[in-house]
């Protein structure tokens, strides 16, 4: 059986990945990290570690990327693909000189565009919806801001492999070492160069973001039998940790549509003891009694704004600090609201609070069924002896009616 390894560096991304061969019937498991990852993949076609690279430093990145290729290689893994985040945040360079040192290859093809999402490479420059990446709203991003709109320059930050572009006309296969990009603005562009790549022998090793993965059925023979499915209930609780401006646009459109929203304090949001507090818990009580009222609901972390730098600069906290303080307690959040008796589908946006809440509530690993909308992964999720539709996205995924369009109860 020919078996696939997805390394991720955020757990949305590794769903959002996953879910593209979940979705032609491909035997998928996503797996909150890579300690024991690979002592349980029988009948698994597909295995998708989130790593967590994309907050590491670049040296920590590379080594995670080396040592978890190098053990999927050993364990049996054919192929190998490296998932980036579509915006080429995080540690790009590194994990994928990482990868190729762990594989034991030469050189790999890295397709990084997703063009179902408007995000699309040209040459050699990554572009989200028309506009260059660090122009674009990822070029603002609080925590990781994109600051390089060429594919090249962002590897070469933390890499010196070389860097062969590869447009969209006269397609070649990798023909000397080192990292291959491949232009594509079209699933047409993507679906030309795996067919290329299969054709010469080069697709054991690959990269890119979700919208690559969607070739990878065809091209490693991946499948099986198709499940359909479940009905979404209608009613919807979010619980975000994105300030991605894309989300907060969402959120706004769901509140002029009539949705609760509720927004943590800057206190509340970035102490380490309010949520288990008996302040803590009473305010998460009386947010209980609102939310089964409302069709639509949000729990969210609040803006990037004043209040909260200033809380920032009077606990003394660094980025990384702040956000995993945010996604801890937004995790929290939600564990609590389902230990309380919530039992409705639920939309987490935002890869660390996903994260947080799987690791608090003892789950390490999750079955992606398929997309209900592009970037929108839906999962099921047993909790407390009780079946949920988890849906997931990344923050800067989606339509601006998408929170509204999802507590429809035609879906």
């Amino acid at each position: 059986m020919n078996k696939l390894l997805i390394i991720a560096d955020d757990f949305t991304g590794a769903l959002d990945t996953g879910v593209q061969l979940a979705e032609y019937g491909a035997a998928t498991r996503v797996v909150t990290g890579p300690e024991g990852a690979f002592s349980e993949t029988e009948g698994v076609q597909v295995l998708v570690i989130d790593t967590e690279t994309r907050h590491m430093t670049a040296r920590d990145a590379f080594e995670t990327a080396r040592r978890v290729t190098a053990e999927a290689v050993k364990a049996g893994f054919g192929y190998i693909y490296k998932k980036t985040d579509s915006a080429l945040r995080g540690n790009v360079g590194a994990d994928l000189a990482g990868v190729l040192a762990g594989s034991g290859a030469e050189y790999m093809a890295f397709l990084p565009a997703f063009p179902k999402m408007d995000r699309t490479t040209r040459g050699g420059v990554q572009y989200i919806g028309g506009v260059a990446v660090a122009d674009s709203v990822f070029g603002r991003d609080p925590f990781e801001p994109v600051r390089v709109s060429s594919v090249a320059g962002i590897i070469a930050q933390q890499s010196d492999l070389p860097v062969i572009l590869h447009g969209t006309d006269a397609l070649q296969a990798p023909d000397r070492p080192g990292i291959h990009v491949y232009d594509a603005a079209t699933a047409q562009d993507l679906r030309a160069a795996a067919a290329a790549l299969k054709q010469a022998g080069a697709h054991r090793v690959l990269a890119g973001c979700a919208g690559m993965a969607a070739m990878l059925p065809e091209l490693m023979d991946l499948g099986g039998e198709i499940r359909y499915l479940p009905v979404l209930r209608g009613r919807l609780l979010t619980v975000c940790g994105s300030v991605n401006p894309i989300t907060r646009a969402q959120m706004d459109e769901a509140a002029r549509a009539g949705a609760l929203r509720l927004t943590l304090t800057p206190e509340q949001k970035l102490s380490e003891d309010w949520i288990g507090s008996p302040e803590g818990r009473a305010a998460v009580a009386g947010w209980l009694a609102r939310i089964e009222k409302a069709h639509n609901a949000i729990v969210e972390c609040g803006a990037n704004d004043e209040a909260t730098a200033a809380k920032v600069a009077e606990l003394g906290l660094d980025l990384d600090q702040t956000r995993r303080r945010i996604a801890s307690t937004m995790g929290q959040v939600l564990r609590q609201l389902l230990e309380a008796g919530l039992h409705r589908d639920l939309l987490v946006t935002g890869g660390d609070t996903l994260l947080a809440f799987m690791r608090l509530s003892g789950q390490t690993a999750l079955a992606p069924l398929g997309e209900v909308q592009p970037g929108v992964v839906l999962s099921r999720m047993r909790f407390g002896g009780r079946d949920f539709n988890l849906l997931s996205k990344s923050g800067g995924f989606g339509t601006q009616t998408l929170l509204t369009d999802l507590a429809a109860p035609t879906i």
